[in-house]
């Protein structure tokens, strides 16, 4: 009796498991957030986190005098990839919402320029994040901290600014970028993607490599605008020396490596040193991923995904920047392809042209495909 007794219970029990099964399966259907990965994080060497499905090209439009062109059609827009003409699936200015990453310099070195950087809270939801965009926010120095989640609440977004503050004397540039770039690739697709950097235009301690985060960016498309930032007034305000500063090498010698592929010459020089073709520098970095990128990192990051870069180096400034940079988001057109007889490994340059003459054009110069 005892012996069927036991049996019964034991058949009932799982009776009731097998009930349950339907409840408990219809509980784990949905989206699952994935752990998140700790900032900064390498990612596995040679491995190809995202493949390009759609193409999503931002595009602004001036005219002759640097005026925007606010009213060009699809059919006005042509885009070549890798020397193959595409077919514009979407067109669109200034109308899908946007995600954004704030990122923010937080070392003792720019700490006495946090309090104007909080002035300008209010233009990152205005004129940035807009009506119906989300942000989210990373601060970094030696090292980096999520300073907010993604959130539609402009309350949110400001409170956080304004309560920065200042860190240590690292600058892991790099490492938040890299970030950034990570927590934005969740991000719905129809999103508009954006990273806004105010920082120094310096990296120190970082672990990842600035191509390495501009791949991941294009992949990704993720627009990266720069607003450098620099504690040193006294000297940038102070008028430039006409003859320059007097050599460290003996005449005919050069104290710096070339600009990559190409000889040193006094021509050649005087470019890697002054005006730099950001354009080439841009490509050559994400080309040659794992190289180091001293000079110019934030520039070279806005000319290699379609952003733009610009010096502040007042409050009044800072807030110009700011606004300037909400205004292009408002008026930017984006148009979307999925590329077709160009699946070849390596880096595919873009061009985008319009039917308008005397138009010039900025878009992002292409992207880098790794083998499978």
């Amino acid at each position: 009796m005892k012996r069927t007794l036991n049996l019964c219970l034991a058949i009932l029990a799982a009776g009731i498991v097998i009930a349950a099964l339907p409840a408990l399966a219809q509980q784990s259907q949905g989206p699952i957030t994935p752990k998140p990965r700790a900032p900064a994080q390498k990612a596995p060497s040679g491995a190809i986190r995202v493949r390009v499905e759609v193409v999503r090209a931002p595009v602004i439009v001036v005219g002759p005098k640097g005026e925007p062109i606010l009213d060009l059609q699809q059919k006005d827009f042509h885009i070549i990839d890798q020397g193959v003409a595409q077919t514009i699936d979407s067109f669109d200015i200034g109308g899908e919402p946007l995600s954004a990453v704030l990122v923010f310099e937080t070392s003792s070195r720019i700490a006495a320029l946090l309090p104007s950087i909080q002035k300008s809270a209010i233009l990152f939801t205005q004129t940035v994040v807009g009506p119906s965009g989300d942000a989210a926010m990373i601060g970094y120095d030696g090292s980096i901290r999520r300073l907010l989640p993604f959130t539609v609440s402009h309350e949110n977004i400001e409170k956080a600014i304004t309560h920065m503050k200042g860190g240590d004397s690292g600058a892991r540039l790099y490492d938040a970028l890299f970030d950034a770039v990570g927590l934005l690739r969740n991000r719905p697709a129809e999103r508009r993607r954006a990273i806004i950097v105010l920082g120094e235009a310096r990296d120190t301690g970082s672990e990842e490599k600035l191509g390495e985060v501009l791949r991941e960016a294009q992949l990704s498309n993720i627009v990266i605008y720069g607003v450098g930032l620099s504690p040193n007034m006294a000297g940038l305000r102070s008028e430039p020396s006409a003859s320059g500063p007097s050599p460290a090498t003996p005449p005919g010698t050069f104290g710096m490596p070339p600009m990559p592929g190409t000889a040193q010459t006094p021509t050649s020089q005087q470019q890697y040193a002054g005006n730099i073709d950001l354009l080439s520098l841009a490509e050559w970095a994400v080309q040659n991923a794992t190289a180091v990128v001293k000079d110019r990192p934030l520039e070279v990051a806005a000319t290699a995904t379609g952003g733009t870069y610009q010096s502040a180096f007042r409050d009044r400034t800072i807030e110009d920047a700011v606004d300037a940079i909400g205004g292009e988001l408002n008026s930017q057109y984006v148009l979307s392809y999925r590329p077709t007889g160009s699946d070849t490994p390596g880096y595919h340059q873009i061009k985008v042209t319009v039917d308008r003459p005397g138009a010039k054009v900025r878009t992002r110069p292409g992207y880098y495909l790794e083998a499978k």
